[in-house]
């Protein structure tokens, strides 16, 4: 069996990030940001635009392509107070796509902002949507965690949940840039391949990608494909906890069509990941071919991956072969795409089983996207994090980038 990290203690994921090494704002053009190399245990430094001169022709590469929404949602009480409902992630339906289309009521799971101001009844909020008047009123029910069940209703059919979120939403940049949204993240916080609503926040890797360079890694004869990760607000939950045993992982929601894991089939079992949202799916299709392997019959609700899963199960299921299993299940019961979810937590001592290398960002000290990179890097992570800091590197969403090749 191999080592559970369990007992990581997150205090030596630290190093110093002074406020004025976070990028507040991104470059005015996404593809100028630098770009960190890291290959076998050497650091250096160029320009993003130069990425596909580091890849291999012929290889396959990886993108999330989710959407962010437009998540909080601002009603202010007779009062005065201010009330924020942030929409975490929908409840009922609870299938993102029929819930964005619903149009009269829909009902999510929601962080609330000045919750001790809304005491009961619903809140409400006259708007007009496509030229449509119409009265949204949220109304709290059952307490999940440090989450409400919120319902939505509003009074005019013609009318989606998503049109609402579309007007009177607002984008939910990161709270590390301690600042208010502003009308240009709505283009800036998106990579340009955004396609698939249902993030509260971006796959940040993906922010530097533009037209040009997507172009060029075509041209050099990389495969670029698609998969969808919803970005959960967890992303941003700092380990509480001493040892990582206690921190859980939040639910995220994927979904992989069938063509890409022939795609995934064809290349061997190897990608190249672009963001750790697309590492943690990529992990997670094998981890769940491993489920299917040791029980073909296994329901969806089977097919989660649980947070310690990797660690606590024999994983000697070769990669291709796992994502066989992945396939017959799909072809079964005749389905284009594998829906389901994960919890997995990637930490020193996950043996990587699909992803060769990554594109990422530099990440948060003592957060569980540190604690994945160090897996990846075989412990090395000081090497490339020292590098940055003294090289006037760009930190977190809207910093510079890295690609790590162990």
């Amino acid at each position: 069996m191999k080592e559970n990290p369990k007992h990581i203690r997150i205090s030596e994921y630290n190093y110093p990030l002074p406020d004025e090494r976070i990028a507040k704002f991104p470059l005015p053009v996404r593809d100028q940001s630098k770009l960190l190399i890291y290959r076998h245990g050497e650091a250096s430094e160029d320009v993003f635009t130069s990425l596909p001169e580091y890849l291999p022709a012929g290889s396959l590469m990886i993108f999330n392509n989710t959407k962010v929404i437009q998540a909080r949602l601002h009603f202010r009480k007779e009062t005065g107070a201010l009330i924020e409902v942030f929409c975490l992630e929908p409840i009922q339906p609870n299938d993102y796509v029929l819930n964005f289309q619903q149009t009269e009521h829909a009902a999510w799971l929601c962080m609330v902002g000045n919750l001790k101001k809304w005491k009961d009844g619903p809140l409400c909020r006259e708007m007009t949507v496509k030229g449509f008047p119409i009265t949204l009123t949220a109304t709290r029910g059952e307490c999940r965690g440090t989450s409400h069940w919120i319902d939505f209703r509003w009074d005019n059919p013609e009318v989606t949940f998503a049109d609402i979120l579309e007007v009177f939403g607002e984008l939910p940049i990161p709270p590390y840039l301690n600042r208010d949204t502003e009308e240009s993240d709505k283009e800036t916080y998106q990579t340009v391949y955004s396609k698939i609503k249902g993030s509260v926040a971006a796959p940040t890797a993906g922010l530097h990608f533009t037209p040009r360079v997507l172009d060029a890694l075509t041209e050099k004869g990389i495969d670029l494909e698609e998969l969808t990760l919803h970005v959960g607000a967890g992303t941003f939950k700092p380990v509480k906890s001493e040892e990582i045993e206690g921190h859980e992982m939040h639910t995220e929601y994927i979904s992989v069509s069938r063509s890409i894991i022939k795609k995934l089939i064809d290349h061997d079992a190897c990608a190249t990941a672009v963001g750790t949202t697309s590492v943690r799916t990529l992990e997670s299709l094998y981890h769940i071919g491993v489920t299917l392997a040791n029980n073909p019959e296994a329901t969806e609700e089977q097919l989660h991956v649980k947070q310690w899963q990797p660690y606590e199960t024999e994983c000697d299921v070769r990669p291709v072969v796992a994502l066989q299993k992945i396939l017959g299940y799909l072809d079964r019961h005749g389905m284009e795409a594998l829906h389901t979810s994960t919890q997995i937590i990637i930490a020193p001592g996950y043996d990587y089983k699909i992803v060769k290398a990554m594109v990422t960002n530099f990440h948060q000290p003592q957060s569980t996207l540190l604690l994945l990179v160090s897996a990846f890097v075989k412990g090395n992570w000081h090497t490339i994090y020292d590098y940055a800091l003294g090289h006037d590197f760009r930190f977190l969403s809207y910093g510079d980038s890295s690609l790590l090749i162990p």
